[in-house]
């Protein structure tokens, strides 16, 4: 009779199922809709090198995973190349490649995708920020979806899969310098449900919603793969305890207790108990929930254990749930020696595989795992079902994750500085307003002209803004009394402190609005806030600049690492260079120009001017200076650096009249004023004149 019911059962159910319930004749539920062959059920596999092998399998995903994935589209690298430098200087190219492809994640519908990992270091992070320049895309894979316009644009509109059915991703132009200059191996966070998801929902998903009865435990993600429903399922119940009992319509999914039926073993019949299972440990890996799903593994010692129970589930847990299963599956092979055999009387003849019940006068509840009709009554294999208990504490140690930093929107300045010789030079610093930044594509020219890719940014530079005003100075001692606050662009952005030798070879300069400055003390006063002291004023020509600040000013470090220079087009005096900076997310662009003034290719204003009368005569002195930051080392002077050494002198009176003159020394002998007058002196240089350095005349009072 038993064979009777579970066969019309099967006869109303079809598929894979069906027929393992058809073929049900008095053996268990089980081994019939699994079978005795080797079972390949999915495994492990988040670290699974990504494949574009054709008939690869793709995974139907619950809850929340981590793939691999199958490229399924791609097209040939493509090159790019970028010149730098002048045809005076010589030019270098720099070739730069990346790549268009699609990775199918998904035989069923997805929700998004979070997460993804490049060679084990994020790509796109948590906030859905990315770490390398690409264009992207994700479907869902319903039966909606229509091709990606990329992929029709390359084998045409007629041509172009839509995918239906699968769930998958585009990568378009994805940047490869950060790779090796190949395609790397990736790795998705999918979300394919909004929230965990029960293993009884799982089962019934891949059963077409043959497989029913208790939800079970709950699952951060799975990743169902196998040559069969009856695989996926397996691979997922077995190692939970899992079992099925003939439903209405199907099979009836049961975990632990639950209502039992009342048995009682047949007259002079006790029934047979098997033998003792040797007790052993429980290994229970999983994929980490915590710990960005790499493998996991929680243990359970058995006393007197000579051997291990390992158990690969492809699911996403968390340690403590691992741990709980680790227990449980424990507490089951503990009591497998219990495992035994009824002779019933004819009232259990109704009696079916899966059913739960409890033996009259014994504790405990029992499974029914085979039933079988015997001449002189029913014969029942009976498995018992640990009661539950809590489980072990879970061995969790501190993640160590791959970084997650967001990288914030990319700042550009372009800045003038003093070059080498005759050279004008222009230098691009670019940052961005959080540390995860790197670099960014600059591109020079207008909009009218059109913009050309002209290289990388130089590392992150140090750029913020000078909230106050840095009162006047003076560029012969060192300012003792001035003090600058600086706010940077995000706090990981430090300054340090720098002694007198490290000042004298250049350390810590900063441009502050047109004044180089150097610090020699930089002290934290509060998140990306800094107060610079101990200051060398005007450095490399600037002290014209010390009495013109301006409150909000800009700051840049002046770090050789962090200046790229902007030699294409040629910076030219009195022409505007426009350039922009393209950061790794699409819409990160930001835009600056510059007007070079010349102000590193002429002579920097003559100093220690002095006014001496003699006789009827001024004589007015001054001393030279020598473009470059060459320092003064061995008491003879700098080389002029000019074609020739001269002068301008202008004579500017009180009444408005004016004179120029010029003179090849540091000196010069003037006819005194009748009344007051301002002495101006500038130095001839092969580019321009110097900045003048002003004196004023006062004639004496009788």
């Amino acid at each position: 009779m038993a064979s009777v019911v579970l066969t019309t059962l099967g006869g109303a159910v079809g598929g894979p199922v069906g027929r393992a319930l058809r073929a049900v004749a008095g053996r268990t539920i089980d081994a019939a809709l699994f079978g005795g062959k080797r079972r390949e059920g999915p495994r492990l596999t988040e670290l699974r090198v990504q494949t574009s092998s054709y008939g690869s399998a793709i995974p139907k995903l619950f809850g929340t995973m981590r793939v691999a994935g199958t490229v399924i589209w791609a097209t040939d690298l493509r090159e790019s190349a970028a010149t730098t430098g002048s045809k005076t200087g010589g030019r270098t190219t720099q070739y730069s490649y990346s790549a268009s492809f699609a990775v199918a994640l998904s035989a069923r519908s997805i929700r998004g995708v979070g997460r993804i990992w490049a060679e084990g270091k994020l790509l796109r992070g948590a906030a859905g920020d990315w770490k390398s320049r690409t264009g992207f895309r994700w479907y869902p894979g319903d039966e909606a979806q229509m091709p990606d316009p990329l992929i029709a644009s390359v084998v045409g509109v007629g041509s172009a899969p839509a995918y239906r059915g699968i769930a998958y991703v585009v990568f378009e132009e994805l940047a490869l310098a950060d790779f090796g200059n190949r395609i790397p191996s990736l790795t998705f966070e999918v979300i394919a449900d909004a929230a965990p998801v029960a293993v009884g929902t799982i089962a019934g998903v891949l059963s077409d919603g043959v497989i029913g009865g208790q939800a079970g435990p709950v699952l951060g993600g799975f990743a169902a793969e196998g040559t069969s429903v009856g695989d996926a399922v397996a691979a997922l119940i077995d190692p939970i305890g899992g079992w099925y009992a003939a439903g209405g319509g199907g099979l009836d999914l049961c975990f632990g207790a639950g209502p039992a039926r009342r048995v009682s073993p047949g007259a002079g019949a006790p029934g047979r108990r098997r033998a003792p299972v040797e007790p052993r440990d429980v290994v229970v890996a999983y994929h980490d929930s915590a710990r960005d799903y790499q493998t996991g593994v929680q243990q359970v010692r058995t006393p007197g254990a000579r051997a291990t129970e390992r158990i690969a589930l492809p699911a996403a847990m968390q340690a403590g749930d691992a741990a709980a299963l680790a227990g449980m599956v424990a507490a089951r092979l503990a009591s497998g020696g219990e495992g035994r055999t009824l002779m019933l009387g004819w009232d259990a003849i109704d009696l079916r595989p899966g059913e739960r019940v409890t033996i009259a006068g014994e504790d405990g509840r029992w499974r029914v795992r085979r039933v079988a009709i015997e001449a002189d009554g029913i014969t029942a294999d009976l498995v018992p079902i640990p009661s539950d208990a809590p489980g072990p504490v879970a061995a969790d140690g501190a993640p160590v994750l791959a970084a997650d930093v967001l990288p914030g929107d990319t700042r550009l300045r372009l800045i003038e500085v003093p070059g080498a010789g005759d050279t004008l030079q222009v230098m691009a610093v670019a940052a961005g307003t959080a540390p995860g930044w790197r670099r960014a594509t600059l591109l020079a020219g207008d909009d009218a002209t059109g913009w050309r890719e002209i290289g990388m940014t130089a590392a992150a530079g140090t750029i913020g803004t000078v909230p106050g005003v840095l009162g006047p100075g003076t560029a012969a001692i060192e300012d003792r009394t001035s003090e600058v606050d600086v706010v940077l662009l995000h706090d990981a952005m430090t300054l340090a402190d720098a002694d007198a030798a490290a000042l004298d070879q250049g350390a810590n300069a900063a441009l502050i609005g047109d004044e180089i400055v150097q610090f020699g003390r930089a002290r934290r006063t509060g998140a990306a806030r800094w107060r610079l002291s101990l200051l060398w004023r005007g450095r490399q020509g600037s002290d014209w600049a010390m009495a013109s600040h301006d409150p909000g000013e800009g700051f840049v470090l002046l770090d050789p690492a962090t200046l790229r220079a902007i030699d294409d087009p040629l910076p030219m005096v009195g022409r505007a260079i426009r350039a922009m900076a393209s950061g790794v997310a699409l819409d990160d662009v930001t835009e600056t120009a510059i007007v070079p003034d010349g102000r590193a290719l002429v002579p920097p204003a003559p100093v220690h001017g002095r006014i001496d009368r003699v006789g009827s005569a001024l004589v007015v002195r001054w001393v030279r200076r020598a473009r470059g930051s060459a320092g003064w080392r061995d008491s003879i002077d700098l080389p002029l650096g000019e074609e020739r050494e001269g002068y301008l002198v202008t004579i500017a009176h009180a009444d408005g009249r004016g004179e120029t003159i010029e003179v090849a020394m540091p000196a010069v002998a003037l006819p005194v004023p009748g009344a007051a007058a301002q002495i101006a002196v500038r130095q001839i240089g092969t580019h321009g004149a110097s900045r003048p350095m002003i004196l004023p005349f006062l004639p004496e009072t009788p």
